[in-house]
């Protein structure tokens, strides 16, 4: 400590002692408040149902969301499919999260092309076709836009073929993530069927990816790879979120699990939480899941298991 911090540390020290004689009262910093161990929002696709019947608007989805007790939101992009340009519409999603403090999160991409096409042009068509919704990402605060690894290829458990379809896809991957760094947005693959439900297969594409905005967005119930003559070919959900978590900006939660052969089951939810948090991610677990005639209700039971498992695990 310099002359000039000694003084400056005598003189604070005789003005508190000051303070104190006088029964003036100390200036008290609070503590920082300690951050949830994990957020929780909602995944649009949750109350499809209801959307794709007309009797919930898109546009209501971040309101209702929030009378549920969520207050982060995941958007697709199949519910607002034409007004990804439209910026009157997204500045009108903008107005009614801000003024109810609700979050959003990401958007999920489909329909917009194979990102693992054969042909060069048209794996650049679907990059194409992914820009805008990378421009929306932008304008609406959301850190991520979630596609899919769909490939020309069909599944195998050939090695060279796996190896192809990567290498498909990894090229698509790069190209897009190259543009999204401009806007400051991630770009991350959800096991999604197919090559990506190996979780193995999706890591290796993404690290083939080479590039820094290329993430993963777990999905816990998402591990079917492949199914033909009533056998189901699985990859164990609790080893594939573990092997997906260091690449990811996200996860999804859907209340089943699988294991490596086929079987499906109830989410360990403390199991996979565990898991989760092992590896430092504190984001927001966002809930893909609403039960045919009671959304709403499903959804918040499955936010009261993590409401619990938060202050359990804290």
């Amino acid at each position: 400590m310099d002359m000039k911090q000694r003084r400056d540390f005598l003189k604070k020290a005789g003005l508190a002692t000051t303070a104190l004689g006088l029964g003036i009262p100390q200036i008290v910093f609070p503590m920082k408040k300690q951050e949830t161990l994990f957020k929780i929002s909602l995944a649009e696709w949750s109350v499809n149902r209801l959307i794709f019947s007309g009797k919930l608007d898109h546009l209501d989805f971040p309101l209702l969301t929030k009378q549920h007790g969520i207050y982060a939101v995941e958007y697709v992009n199949q519910f607002f499919m034409d007004k990804a340009t439209d910026k009157n519409y997204l500045r009108e999603m903008n107005t009614r999260c801000q003024n109810e403090g609700i979050s959003q999160v990401l958007i999920m991409c489909d329909r917009e092309g194979i990102l693992g096409a054969k042909s060069a042009a048209d794996r650049q068509q679907t990059v194409e076709n992914h820009k805008k919704w990378v421009e929306a990402a932008r304008f609406l605060g959301c850190h991520s836009i979630r596609i899919n690894a769909y490939t020309e290829i069909p599944w195998s458990a050939d090695a060279q073929q796996a190896q192809e379809a990567m290498k498909l896809c990894a090229d698509g991957m790069r190209s897009l993530c190259e543009f999204a760094d401009d806007f400051d947005i991630h770009v991350i693959i959800e096991n999604h069927g197919g090559y990506s439900s190996d979780a193995k297969w999706l890591v290796g594409m993404l690290k083939q990816t080479g590039h820094s905005r290329a993430g993963s967005l777990p999905d816990f119930g998402n591990f079917r790879i492949h199914s033909a003559e009533g056998q189901v070919i699985s990859y164990d959900s609790y080893r594939g979120v573990d092997e997906l978590m260091p690449l990811a900006t996200g996860v999804s939660l859907k209340p089943t699990a699988y294991d490596d052969f086929g079987n499906q089951s109830a989410l360990d939810y403390e199991r996979m939480m565990k898991i989760v948090l092992s590896h430092g991610y504190h984001g927001h677990v966002g809930i893909e899941h609403g039960d045919k005639d009671r959304e709403w209700e499903s959804i918040v039971e499955i936010r009261d298991i993590l409401i619990a498992l938060e202050r359990k695990l804290a």
